[in-house]
């Protein structure tokens, strides 16, 4: 059977259900005082589904409160079918399109899948390469940056840096204002365990901070090196050939404001991949645990 038979993609109470049993496995929530299990649902012809009142503070709540779906007008099922969208497409899937398939407008569709995009932020970054393990890092460039001159090379591009854990399997990915040697070891400090056995390209802004690791092992692009033993940055360039066609195919333009959002995107289906056993079905249900404390307004999106 169709995983999109399933009765909370179609009917608006199995909606309100199953998400309340992911944002609530422990108990119904306040959202106002925070008393677990103190409240009943509020009931007739009239009142909206999933309103609940607490015996605690004597206000009203729902689930949607202090999530993505806060003070939106969407049905609760449309969104889920939404969520799935995203989550089990490899190369993403576009406002334009899910504007079609869901029937709400295009301003609602691209904001439907920012909000969606924040809920796929991870709410923990542990240092990656713990244990001695190995993180390949890679940096690729994407797009123009509006308002700078078109020059050689890639200074009038948007630029992002890549570390993925080999031990983990994971990704995380970080937008860059500048592509320089301060920056990069900024970054490769808050994010890399000292233990860990650093894996780079030739490019000169590694070579400082590649001292603070256990180890930094180079392939050298220059020579058409591209791996020596397990010492390689191929996995991080696999990487970045679905982000890129992706980007190019699917969303096809990106401005730069919004493009840590698209990377949290690419970097949650990754790390959430059927290559490490997670099915569509369960992606999408880890993508549902990320909605709660990230609201996002439209003003704050556009």
């Amino acid at each position: 059977m169709s995983i999109l038979t399933a009765k909370y993609f179609h009917d608006e109470q199995a909606a309100y259900d199953y998400v309340e049993a992911h944002v609530w496995p422990a108990g119904r929530v306040c959202s106002h005082c925070g008393e677990v299990d103190n409240s009943g649902a509020l009931k007739g012809n009239s009142t909206r589904i999933g309103l609940y009142k607490c015996y605690g503070c004597r206000k009203p709540f729902t689930v949607k409160i202090g999530t993505i779906f806060e003070a939106s007008h969407v049905k609760m099922h449309l969104w889920l079918q939404a969520i799935f969208l995203m989550a089990s497409s490899k190369k993403g899937f576009s406002a334009n399109q899910l504007h079609r398939v869901l029937g709400v407008t295009l301003k609602t569709a691209w904001f439907m899948e920012h909000r969606i995009r924040e809920a796929m932020k991870p709410s923990k970054k542990p240092l990656m390469g713990s244990n001695g393990g190995a993180v390949e890092v890679d940096e690729t460039f994407f797009g123009r940056k509006a308002g700078v001159e078109v020059k050689a090379a890639y200074h009038h591009k948007m630029k992002v840096l890549t570390l993925i854990d080999r031990n983990s399997k994971q990704s995380r990915s970080i937008v860059l204002d500048k592509l320089n040697a301060k920056e990069v070891q900024s970054i490769l400090r808050k994010n890399i365990s000292p233990e860990a056995r650093l894996m780079t390209d030739e490019a000169a802004h590694y070579r400082k901070i590649g001292k603070e690791f256990a180890s930094h092992e180079v392939v050298n692009h220059g020579v058409y090196e591209y791996a020596r033993g397990d010492v390689t940055t191929n996995t991080a360039e696999g990487f970045f050939s679905v982000f890129k066609r992706g980007m190019k195919g699917t969303y096809q333009h990106c401005d730069e404001k919004h493009l840590n959002r698209y990377m949290a995107e690419f970097d949650f289906r990754y790390n959430h991949r059927s290559g490490i056993g997670i099915d569509d079905a369960t992606r999408a249900a880890e993508a549902l645990k990320g909605i709660s404390g990230k609201r996002l307004k439209y003003r704050t999106a556009n």
